[in-house]
């Protein structure tokens, strides 16, 4: 390996994978993968769109690994995943093939431009710590292997970066916020169903038309962020709905020759989320230990009663005035900022964001809905 100034040139094998994605497999020194990638991690920028895919660095995590790569000769074989611009530039080697090569690979000279930091030739999909560990470790020239392949679309190395990161411990509100950000082309079934949920909820906290709007904690929240909701919460919320055969937004789910259609979702959403806001001014926006219609558990109820009042109206009369007389009916009976929840037996911030307890408030919903239509 020959480090310069402005380019590191490595030896490298060469494959395509993917339809013909750049792949590249190579060694270089510790230290030098901070000088050519970029960690990029999540953000959004100042018109609300999301930038990156790292999570934020973990300081006790990299203090770890730079303490036993400081104990001597250590063995590191754990690759370096990059996702690099097509600016790199790879000349194959000449000569022959040996015999009995399965013609996998080319090898090569792999040439990587040295930029200025924020602007750096890639960006580390894998392997954030280990990087950081390795640029503070004292031996910064112990061989590192590094996987990388080309592509400049931030959509695809956000794949690459969630089902790099599938099967660790992933934050699963991370993984929500970055899932609308991408195609989906790459992503196994389990993922891409969580895809919709993810998109909604995005929609409901960006949009100013929405009840939601940036009421709903996401990972990129700045400290001086308002939101009082977890996403979470708000992606279980339409979860439901949508898995609930008579659910509200299971109407407007794909099918075999039909796109799902979000835009009616949200519209669904929108609708009974202005209602309720409208019909419980006083618990609506405050934080949930002031009010539990604000708390996950007051979420995923309304969800659930939400489901109710659609099927009982079935396509009939579902704008926002009839969805809100509807509502009108439980009010009374609703202790989400003071009181007693009389069919519960308990007292308004007793409730819980607990399995059992968000059944129950569930089916007091519901019931005191069924009471109140009969009546």
């Amino acid at each position: 390996m020959t480090t310069k100034s402005k380019e590191i040139v490595v030896r490298a094998l060469h494959t395509t994978q993917g339809g013909g994605v750049d792949v590249y497999a190579f060694f270089i020194g510790g230290g030098d993968v901070t000088r050519l990638a970029d960690i990029s991690r999540i953000e959004r920028d100042p018109k609300d769109a999301l930038k990156g895919f790292q999570r934020p660095e973990i300081r006790s995590h990299v203090k770890g690994i730079v303490d036993y790569l400081n104990q001597g000769n250590v063995l590191f074989p754990n690759a370096i995943i990059l996702a690099m611009s097509p600016d790199v530039r790879f000349v194959a080697a000449r000569g022959s093939k040996p015999t009995g090569d399965l013609g996998i690979s080319q090898a090569g000279t792999l040439t990587i431009p040295i930029f200025e930091e924020g602007a750096r030739i890639a960006w580390v999909v894998d392997g954030q710590q280990r990087s950081l560990a390795l640029a503070q470790a004292k031996n910064s020239a112990i061989p590192v292997p590094v996987i990388g392949f080309v592509s400049d679309s931030i959509e695809t190395q956000r794949e690459q970066f969630i089902l790099v990161n599938k099967a660790k411990p992933l934050p699963t509100r991370l993984i929500n916020e970055l899932l609308p950000e991408t195609s989906g082309i790459l992503l196994p079934r389990e993922l891409n169903a969580r895809r919709i949920p993810s998109e909604l909820c995005n929609l409901l906290n960006r949009s100013p038309s929405s009840p939601f709007y940036r009421l709903i904690k996401r990972m990129t929240d700045r400290p001086s962020s308002e939101a009082v909701i977890t996403d979470t919460a708000v992606i279980t919320m339409i979860r439901n709905s949508l898995n609930n055969p008579l659910g509200a937004l299971a109407t407007y789910k794909a099918r075999p020759n039909e796109a799902a259609d979000v835009e009616a979702m949200y519209k669904v959403l929108s609708n009974f989320w202005s209602a309720v806001r409208d019909v419980f001014p006083d618990a609506w926006g405050r934080d949930p230990r002031q009010s539990r219609l604000m708390h996950s558990a007051g979420i995923e109820a309304m969800g659930v009663l939400m489901d109710r009042i659609y099927a009982k109206l079935s396509g009939v009369g579902e704008d926002y005035k009839t969805i809100r007389s509807e509502l009108e009916r439980i009010a009374p009976h609703c202790a989400w900022t003071e009181g007693h929840w009389e069919s519960l037996g308990v007292g308004w911030n007793e409730i819980q964001n607990t399995p059992r307890d968000i059944k129950k408030l569930q089916d007091a919903l519901v019931r005191t809905y069924a009471t109140q239509v009969k009546r």
